[in-house]
């Protein structure tokens, strides 16, 4: 009996990459943050590796993050960016929001 639930076991991670009740809490970060800036960023920047920016004036993040360490921009997230392209709007972010952003910023250096 113990060997059939070994060899399910195995056979599940095997098909699903991991144990989700095992994942690491910054792959939800992560995942979370992307989630996060697609919603409120996506519109005008590319938000993900590779990704061109949709507004001319936008630069994607993954150029952001070369330009700012993602830590950086913590404070800025929290008291609202007023910077970048002429018609971009004000954004402020929770603590738990900053978080996830600033895990899923990492994931594109």
């Amino acid at each position: 009996m113990a060997r059939r639930l070994t060899i399910l076991a195995l056979a599940l991670f095997t098909l699903f990459g991991s144990n989700p009740l095992l994942a690491d809490p910054t792959s939800i970060e992560i995942g979370e943050g992307r989630k996060l800036v697609a919603e409120r960023c996506g519109a005008c920047h590319g938000t993900l590796r590779g990704q061109i920016s949709p507004h001319d004036s936008a630069p994607p993040f993954e150029e952001v993050v070369k330009l700012y360490p993602p830590e950086s921009l913590a404070e800025a997230l929290a008291e609202g960016i007023s910077v970048g392209h002429p018609d971009m709007p004000t954004f402020e972010f929770s603590p738990e929001e900053i978080e996830r952003i600033i895990a899923h910023l990492k994931s594109l250096e």
